[in-house]
């Protein structure tokens, strides 16, 4: 198994939350509003590139639009690859978590 960095994980997500929508901007956007936090273009498309070259994503060209004045986006989803990666990447967090006691967070 190969360990995503944090930022793998989370743009991995994500492709596979906006579920055939998953392109530069939609991606960017929905990590904004899920992390509360201004993502820039390049901090989308470096762990995308990773994740291309790992091939636990694919990337594709969609039909042209015309909102785009003809042309087409590049679009990402999962692999196969990728899903596993994602899948055993929650496992092992579940594990890590599992026997965290309530106290260790500030909690009573």
């Amino acid at each position: 198994m190969k360990l995503l960095s944090r930022n793998e994980e989370l743009v991995l997500a994500t492709i596979w939350r906006l579920q055939g929508n998953a392109y530069g901007v939609t991606i960017k956007d929905a990590l904004n509003e899920l992390s509360e936090k201004k993502w820039s273009f390049g901090a989308v498309y470096m762990p995308l590139d990773q994740l291309t070259q790992k091939e636990y994503v694919r990337k594709y060209e969609s039909a042209p639009t015309g909102m785009r004045g003809g042309r087409s986006k590049v679009m990402y989803e999962l692999t196969e690859d990728g899903k596993v990666a994602l899948k055993e990447i929650r496992a092992i967090q579940n594990a890590l978590w599992k026997d965290m006691p309530d106290f260790a967070l500030g909690g009573k």
